[in-house]
């Protein structure tokens, strides 16, 4: 046998044997090679998906927030935001906030991040003018944005929160939720503070939260929230808003990317404001 034919009988051997090779591991030994490859949980827990966790005994929840959800601007456009009223704010934050009262009385645009391609973050995501689909499960809510497929996820297992020594800051932060009678209460951390802005250019520090009450109102047809959010850097007190979503059963979420090069020629963004001038 020559050489090369003999080369070519190993190879077909081999191939022969792998796939047996393969299923004689079980799946815990293939995942222990692959080690640190897999993500996982510092601590260990669970993941929201897991069987074994969906399947633990839990109460039922008293609603469920599955289906897709429009912000209700019926009072006007305005409706999106966060204020008025406003908070006192103090430090740099009173000093933005008056600027960017200025800029909207001159109709221009000020920290224009979100035009940037700057993810809009809590809570300002939750007001774009794009349906969001959420799903909810007994470990967990996902929370899907058509604005640029922003994502979040409500944690419902009564898990901790991530060790903030390790945990990565995100402009949707952390959220952990829980039931008070028949209100979900969603407690949100770890909020990522880079260009992101609440309403007209008003910064957040790490020291930023969120709390939101959830109730189902209308037979289930109206979702209201209220948004109590502290942030002693930046303003005194709590700041609060209240709003409502309505059921959008006739449309879906699609998949939406943030191009700057497209942003730029967008009248309404700083970049495309500047476009004008030259």
């Amino acid at each position: 046998m020559t050489m090369i034919r003999l080369k070519q009988a190993i190879a077909i051997a081999v191939c022969a044997i792998l796939p047996g090779l393969l299923l004689a591991q079980t799946a815990d030994e293939r995942r222990e090679k692959m080690g640190n490859t897999i993500m996982r949980h510092p601590d260990g827990r669970l993941g929201a998906l897991a069987p074994e966790n969906l399947n633990k005994p839990r109460p039922a929840a008293p609603f469920n927030l599955t289906g897709t959800w429009f912000v209700d601007l019926s009072e006007g456009f305005g409706r999106f935001r966060f204020g008025p009223p406003y908070p006192e704010f103090i430090g740099q934050a009173k000093t933005d906030f008056e600027e960017g009262q200025r800029a909207a009385a001159e109709r221009r645009p000020y920290r224009d991040a979100i035009g940037q391609c700057f993810p809009a973050g809590i809570p300002m995501i939750m007001t774009r003018v794009w349906p969001i689909a959420m799903v909810q499960l007994p470990t967990v809510i996902y929370m899907m944005s058509n604005f640029n497929n922003s994502f979040r996820q409500i944690f419902l297992d009564g898990r901790e929160y991530s060790d903030p020594n390790t945990i990565i800051y995100t402009y949707n932060g952390e959220s952990i939720g829980h039931f008070e009678g028949d209100t979900l209460v969603a407690d949100t951390r770890y909020i990522e503070t880079y260009n992101h802005f609440i309403d007209s250019g008003i910064p957040i520090s790490e020291e930023f939260r969120v709390q939101e009450r959830m109730r189902m109102l209308e037979n289930g047809e109206i979702l209201e929230i209220e948004y109590i959010m502290t942030d002693p850097v930046n303003w005194v007190g709590e700041w609060r808003n209240t709003k409502q979503w309505l059921r959008a059963d006739t449309t879906d979420i699609g998949e939406v990317e943030c191009l700057p090069d497209l942003n730029d020629n967008l009248p309404s963004t700083q970049a495309g404001q500047q476009g004008l001038t030259r």
